[in-house]
């Protein structure tokens, strides 16, 4: 508001100059038609006057030929005197052709005179003015360059509390303890104790590290500050510094309070790894980060929370006792895990009685806090799509869909001699797949394009595991390649359509012989080392350590690998070949089978058994 009201009052200034100098234009203009006084009595006695009107000194004379003419007379003496000096009559003034008019005196007038006299000093100190505010406005932006640019949320503004957070219930119990020194810091301090001077949130993207952090605070009902740590790092070396302890000055006049550094990686990584030394802005900053966090007293209450995904790549002075005493690991949540978040989604949404969010969360492995909130809202996109009043299980099922494999594309046109090859690649992947006691259950099949998939066959285990048992790994495997068996047994030939099978089938034998020693010709090693994102899942590089003879050796484990699961998921297919008909056109007719339906139309000749290995006969 302060600057807009700058601005038009300059405008104010600007528009007051256009108008004095376009009277001034006037006045210039009016002033080449101006006559001297005694050519005005000379015109008087020659009788060429018609009418004479004085406006305070100024004369405006119409002659006979209607020529309008201008004149200044003295100041100080009136008309009829000036002109009787110059010798006009009495006579002569009173003819009855000659009008004389005068005007009362105008106030603009004067005040636009006025105005033209001062307006060139008023502009000149305004523009000093205003130079000078800049210059200091320049000075200010200068000095708030340094400055934390943390949001800070008080106490008091609607809460985010545990119960908004589901899932992480180890996580909530280790930061229970927090919200306790928060509320009654006095309690610790009389017996000596000391609570963590900061917690490390650590978990794959979208598990819930900045929502945690916000319950925490808006349990603890104390000012929260919120910062990310790129926000730390710019290109001129110190200010990061300076925002660093401007951050903890804010936050030591505000305490009890938490400190939240999102993505503190950013700003944490590894002192010395980078290309800059030991001297670049972002190194500075975290030295200067690593003495505000040391240099907390044990009654300050202030504590600090971070959250990464990357806690491999942050140096170890960050993560030592006495910095972030705690790390809060926050994995990926199991099935009642995810029920509970599905719970707190669901909340406020009319959802119909045949919707059950167990088979929800049975149906989402793998899913973590964020996914699970954005299939809530497809389901209830897709809802309001049909002009439905309420969410059903049949809109939730197809945002699952969604979220993993991207919308149906029913507008792809398909020939009918690649859509049957399709219906046969993937009746070929269900075939298989019900066939192994150690796979998961089929529970959808559909030759309807999903993103950049032509088709796609839905299996998914019953419960969660935490352990994979080598069985359980090649019928994967098998089941991956049951798609590009029955496009070889049915067709005689291959198609690409197996590509991403393949490729996954791949990872997966080589992660068999290199990382987890299911090699019977080369036994339990590890070979290779490998820099890993550890919670983002993906490989930066490996560093070789073994010899090309051990290389060899390493592709013809997992060429065997490949070439066993291959010829298993051909012998299957070729068992029940007149079900693999069956169901591929059944696929033709109606596109998708459910669960219920394929399992009619195939009945599983084995008992599964999840992939736990049993106990061996002795």
């Amino acid at each position: 508001m302060k600057s807009s009201g700058q601005t038009n009052f300059v405008y104010l200034l600007i528009l007051i100059a256009i108008v004095a100098m376009v009277f001034m234009n006037i006045n210039k203009d009016s002033a080449q038609t101006v006559m001297s006084i005694n050519e005005v009595a000379t015109e008087i006695k020659n009788g060429n006057v018609a009418k004479i009107v004085e406006d305070e000194n100024t004369l405006t004379i119409t002659l006979s030929d209607e020529q309008v003419r201008t004149a200044t007379k003295e100041t100080g003496a009136t008309l009829v005197e000036q002109l009787m000096h110059y010798g006009v009559t009495a006579e002569q003034m009173d003819h009855p052709g000659i009008v004389i008019e005068v005007q009362q005196p105008s106030q603009w007038g004067s005040i636009l005179s006025f105005l033209g006299y001062i307006l060139p000093f008023v502009i000149v100190a305004a523009a000093f003015f205003f130079i000078f505010r800049q210059a200091q406005g320049s000075n200010n932006a200068a000095i708030s360059f340094g400055k934390s640019r943390a949001r800070m949320f008080s106490g008091d503004q609607p809460k985010v509390t545990f119960t908004d957070v589901a899932g992480v219930d180890e996580a909530k119990e280790e930061l229970q303890e927090v919200v306790e020194f928060l509320r009654e810091p006095q309690k610790f301090i009389t017996l000596g104790a000391r609570i963590p001077k900061g917690v490390l949130l650590v978990g794959p993207p979208g598990g819930g590290k900045t929502l945690l952090a916000k319950a925490v605070s808006g349990e603890a009902g104390v000012p929260f500050f919120s910062i990310s740590g790129s926000e730390f790092v710019e290109m001129f070396v110190g200010v990061g510094a300076s925002r660093v302890r401007d951050l903890f000055e804010q936050a030591k006049k505000h305490s009890p309070c938490i400190i939240f550094i999102d993505e503190i990686d950013a700003v944490g990584r590894h002192r010395g790894a980078g290309l800059g030394g030991s001297h670049d802005e972002r190194e500075q900053t975290l030295n200067q980060m690593l003495v505000e966090m040391d240099g907390f007293d044990t009654d300050t209450n202030v504590i600090i929370m971070a959250a990464t995904n990357r806690p491999d790549i942050l140096d170890p002075a960050l993560l030592r006792p006495g910095r972030f005493d705690r790390r809060v690991v926050l994995d990926r949540p199991d099935m009642r895990g995810r029920e509970a978040i599905l719970k707190v989604h669901v909340k406020g949404k009319p959802l119909s009685k045949d919707v059950d969010l167990t088979i929800l969360a049975k149906s989402t492995p793998g899913f973590v806090g964020a996914d699970l909130e954005n299939l809530v809202n497809e389901g209830a996109i897709l809802a309001a799509r049909r002009n439905k009043k309420q969410v059903n299980q049949k809109e939730f099922e197809e945002a699952i869909e969604r979220v993993i494999a991207g919308p149906e594309r029913k507008s792809r046109l398909i020939n009918p001699d690649e859509k049957r090859i399709i219906a046969y690649h993937e009746a070929g992947h269900a075939i298989v797949i019900a066939s192994l006691p150690e796979a998961d259950q089929v529970q959808k099949i559909s030759i309807i394009s999903r993103g950049m998939a032509a088709g796609y066959t839905i299996a998914l285990p019953e419960n969660d595991h935490t352990l994979m048992s080598k069985n359980k790994m090649m019928a994967e495997m098998i089941g991956l390649l049951g798609g590009r068996a029955s496009e070889e047994l049915v067709f005689n030939d291959i198609t690409s359509g197996a590509a991403n099978d393949i490729e996954n089938v791949t990872k997966l034998a080589r992660k068999m012989v290199t990382r987890l020693g299911m090699s019977s010709e080369l036994g339990p090693m590890v070979y290779g080392q490998k820099d890993e994102l550890v919670f983002l899942g993906r490989e930066i590089g490996e560093q070789r350590d073994y010899s090309e003879a051990i290389a060899e050796k390493i592709d013809q484990e997992v060429q065997k690998l490949i070439s066993e699961a291959y010829v298993k998921a051909k012998k299957i297919l070729t068992k029940y070949r007149a079900k693999l008909d069956k169901i591929a056109n059944r696929l033709l007719e109606v596109e998708t089978i459910s669960r219920d339906e394929f399992e009619k139309l195939f009945s599983p000749p084995v008992k599964k058994n999840q992939g736990i290995p049993t106990l061996a006969a002795k």
